[in-house]
């Protein structure tokens, strides 16, 4: 039975929860292993042969070797895994968030000194002003009468 996730309708984001954790297991385990020099070499020395000894979905492995961390996200990847990749190519946190908002590395770094993306248009879609919340909680109806 699925469980109810009222957070799947904020747009353009992917919650890291259990489902998308299960989904990337590999992928992060992979991840993880570039922490070890020796595992770093030989990612290096041959990317494809590496990834093939993890048991990653083509579309993990692809999103990989392209060094597209977004498509990489949908694939159950997270983050924090993900930035070993980044450090491992020498580049640095800002670079790799820079890549997945499609600006350069100067702009993104701007943007987030001058406060960040705008909010709008990136809320929760039930809070909009008069829109009603789209996932209210079950069996939790109150009313008040007066005494």
């Amino acid at each position: 039975m699925a469980l109810d996730k009222p957070y799947l309708d904020v747009p353009g984001t992917t919650i890291f929860d259990a489902e998308q954790s299960r989904k990337g297991y590999w992928l992060n385990q992979f991840c993880m292993s570039l922490m070890k020099a020796e595992n770093r070499a030989a990612f290096k020395a041959d990317e494809r042969a590496y990834l093939d000894q993890w048991a990653m979905t083509e579309e993990q492995k692809q999103g990989v070797l392209t060094r597209d961390l977004n498509r990489c996200i949908a694939a159950g990847g997270n983050i924090y895994f993900l930035a070993k990749i980044g450090a491992t190519d020498g580049k640095s946190f800002q670079y790799m968030a820079a890549t997945m908002t499609g600006m350069t590395q100067d702009e993104y770094a701007a943007m987030m000194l001058a406060g960040g993306r705008s909010a709008e248009g990136n809320r929760h879609l039930g809070e909009d002003g008069d829109a009603q919340p789209q996932h209210q909680p079950q069996g939790q109806a109150h009313t008040h009468k007066g005494t």
